[in-house]
């Protein structure tokens, strides 16, 4: 089997490339309008009811209707999940395995057009939807080289003992409710989706209601690749009218979440509270956020760590868990360092992503635009307003980068959680100081430290409590088997997606003993 490498990512300065990227534009948006059904046990299902996608660069345009299910239609596809369970839990890895790979060949080939409907629904630039669809296709080829790797050295994980026979085997779980986010539409619910299921397990897939329609394109290339009906179940939904159900129903095995703390803390106390006629102890899974902070040290290169930063701060609108909402400088460069990120932030070109020129799109829904713009207002009354601070939801839901010097470090914009292109400043007397800044939230996801002190970087190494911890780069961009991801503390539960351990969530280890 050929070895596992990241998928490459398109260079959008060839004109090959910038043509064929258009060409799959202008063939999604023939597409835009269309309405989508549920999938339960392989079967399409019109409920009468839709959630309707809009485009949040253009929101008087809508890219999908939707499907809603409700709790009847959960019912259904939870007996469906189980059903397909008792064959697809005993199919052969390998053959589990292959339809992931298959899955991964169909998008690759398919690249620009799952790109392009990125564009239209999430309101993503070219390079992040590219950035998006190479990271599915690195799930699937990565969850199922695990998956056999997992299978094959099962038995060599038992000492020997004369007189005896044994051999441990990983088993599936059962049937999960797998509820990603909206900002990865395709990453995210890709890798949340497959290992689950390459593990033998089988799922309701209910996606974010801001992205469904990009979901329902990656269930056609999973039905393509050959994946049997009933072990994935499309099951788009209201979270409010079946989210809690689908969670707290004594026949889901396990769940497996990405979104914000608050909704994560509520499914998971939901989750552990035993159903009557419920068999098991319920597994949850979890990535739940960050307040993700560069430090800058002192004697660190300006330029360099600006554009670090603004990278960091502002690709696809500060709308990543891993974006940098905080930076901590030493005060020997911090005048230079925030006048240089303002400078840079004034330069970025905010409009609808179809315009190739434009490299920061909207936030994704109105309720996004209320919530950044309402933490704007709160940051001018906690700091120095340097860039941006601008918005406009007149079109599309539009602001502009924006940064705040001169923030205390327990402000609120330093502590809670924004999701969005903003970012604050606070300044430091020493690298011990800012360690304990960036320690002062209740998260733990991803930080950055920028030094050129051996010393320092080795007291980062054991201090700084984050489940990604970068030197002298940006705090976003993980690559899958490369940067296993996840959080600490109010970040999640670590699971460390697209890591080597990471399947072990979705399996439990069984062992078999012959006495001979």
């Amino acid at each position: 089997m050929i070895p596992y490498r990241p998928e490459p990512l398109t260079d959008f300065h060839n004109p090959a490339n910038q043509e064929a990227f258009a060409a799959a534009l202008a063939k999604v948006e023939q597409e835009l309008g269309r309405t989508y059904p549920l999938i339960i046990g392989g079967k399409r299902v019109d409920t009468g009811r839709y959630i309707e996608s809009i485009n949040p660069s253009k929101k008087a345009e809508v890219v999908g209707r939707v499907a809603m299910a409700g709790k009847d239609e959960v019912e259904q596809a939870l007996a469906a999940a189980w059903e397909a369970y008792r064959t697809w839990s005993r199919m052969p890895v390998i053959e589990r395995a292959a339809v992931l790979f298959k899955t991964a060949a169909i998008i690759r080939r398919r690249k620009h057009e799952f790109s392009a409907w990125m564009l239209l629904e999430a309101g993503k630039s070219r390079a992040e939807a590219d950035a998006d669809t190479a990271e599915a296709i690195d799930f699937l080829e990565y969850y199922g080289r695990q998956m056999i790797d997992l299978a094959r050295r099962a038995d060599d994980l038992v000492t020997p003992i004369s007189g005896e026979d044994n051999h441990i085997e990983y088993i599936p779980l059962g049937v999960g409710a797998i509820i990603p986010p909206w900002n990865f539409p395709l990453a995210i619910v890709t890798g949340m989706t497959v290992s689950a299921v390459v593990a033998g397990n089988t799922v309701l897939l209910k996606p974010a209601i801001q992205t469904p329609v990009i979901a329902y394109k990656l269930m056609e290339a999973l039905e393509e690749a050959g994946m049997p009906a009933g072990v994935v179940n499309f099951v788009p939904g209201d979270p409010a009218e079946m989210g809690d159900f689908m969670v707290g129903h004594k026949d889901v095995r396990f769940i497996s979440f990405t979104g914000s703390k608050q909704v994560g803390l509520h499914l998971n106390e939901l989750a552990a509270k035993r159903i009557p006629g419920q068999r098991w102890i319920k597994r949850f899974v979890a990535e739940m956020g960050g307040k993700d902070a560069i430090v800058v040290d002192e004697g660190y290169d300006v330029e360099q760590a600006a554009q670090i930063i603004a990278q960091s701060a502002f690709g696809f609108s500060g709308q990543k868990c891993s974006a940098c909402s905080r930076v901590i400088a030493h005060e020997s460069l911090y005048d230079a360092l925030v006048d240089r990120v303002a400078e840079i932030a004034k330069t970025f070109k905010v409009g609808d992503v179809r315009d190739a020129s434009v490299g920061t799109g909207p936030v994704i829904d109105q309720k996004a635009f209320e919530k950044v713009t309402t933490y704007i207002e709160i940051g001018r009354g906690e700091g120095r307003l340097v860039a941006g601070g601008t918005a406009s939801n007149e079109t599309g839901f539009f602001i502009q980068p924006t940064v705040f010097a001169d923030v205390k470090p327990d402000a609120r914009i330093m502590q809670e959680e924004i999701f969005g292109p903003v970012v604050a400043f606070t300044k430091v007397k020493s690298f011990e100081e800012a360690i304990d800044v960036a320690n002062s939230t209740e998260f733990g996801l991803t930080g950055s430290v920028l030094s050129t002190n051996r010393e320092h970087l080795a007291y980062a190494r054991h201090h700084f409590h984050v489940g990604n911890l970068y030197f002298n780069r940006k705090c976003t961009g993980a690559v899958v088997g490369v940067h296993p991801f996840g959080g600490f503390n109010m970040s999640g539960t670590d699971s460390k997606a697209g890591g080597p351990d990471y399947l072990l969530l979705f399996t439990q280890m069984k062992s078999v003993s012959e006495l001979l």
